[in-house]
């Protein structure tokens, strides 16, 4: 295989998968080990992907599929799990929304309910939420980044002050023991703050974050009370959920 061929493979390799080691980049095109570290070497130089210890990961604002690629990933499915999630929010609640696209989808299911007290740090959902005029909306402090998310020690500290009845979460990936994964570290410190605060915690995801991979731990899908998803989760999943009295719905 020619290195300009080898090198899109690896490219479309990763952005599909989030992460792949070297090992499984090996034998996935069969190239010996040396090959393809100087491939990921390159490719990492000319910022194509992201170079990590024993791997690669896909690039962008937050080592992630682009935005505004991601915000067409399933959208149909989103809809439909942000339309099932909504139903579980009465009026007047107060909550958390996080930073993807998810909890976006979530936001726009949300803007037929009344006096909602929103807490975010997701540019993106506020902007949403704006169009009811009986929702308050607080939005945290920090960085903000270019796909619309707020990032940084302060907004913890923000995020911190507060203690609300909804965690809206997102995440880039689950393991199959039930790990919640994503790949920016500072956004995770965020997420923990928006679940440490939250009475009930939500979170819904696609069937793609569960063939996906992360390096960034968040903790485990146990301690999530409320986890909507597309399809089915494995049977140890779902035995996890079970033991721990979790809620599960899976919105065909």
């Amino acid at each position: 295989m020619k290195q300009t061929i080898r090198h899109k493979k690896i490219i479309e390799l990763v952005s599909q998968r989030g992460y792949l080691s070297t090992e499984e980049l090996v034998n996935l095109l069969g190239v010996s080990a040396q090959t393809m570290r100087r491939d990921l070497n390159e490719l990492a130089e000319n910022n194509l992907i992201s170079r990590h210890h024993g791997g690669a990961a896909a690039i962008s604002s937050s080592i992630n599929s682009d935005y505004k690629e991601r915000k067409f990933f399933f959208s149909a499915e989103k809809q439909k799990l942000a339309q099932a999630v909504a139903k579980l929010i009465p009026n007047g609640a107060s909550l958390f929304i996080d930073i993807g696209t998810t909890p976006e989808a979530v936001a726009n299911a949300l803007l037929d309910h009344k006096d909602l007290f929103v807490v975010t740090n997701n540019l993106n959902a506020a902007y949403i939420l704006m169009q009811n005029e009986s929702f308050k909306i607080t939005l945290a402090s920090g960085a903000l980044r270019k796909d619309g998310g707020i990032l940084g020690e302060s907004t913890v500290a923000f995020l911190s002050q507060f203690r609300l009845d909804f965690g809206i979460l997102g995440i880039s990936a689950i393991d199959q023991e039930g790990a919640l994964l994503d790949y920016d570290y500072h956004e995770v410190q965020v997420k923990r703050a928006i679940m440490q605060n939250s009475q009930r915690k939500i979170l819904a995801v696609d069937h793609s974050k569960f063939s996906r991979r992360a390096i960034v731990c968040l903790g485990c899908l146990s301690e999530i009370d409320h986890f909507f998803s597309n399809k089915q989760p494995s049977p140890f999943i779902l035995d996890l959920m079970q033991q721990h009295n979790r809620q599960v719905q899976i919105v065909d």
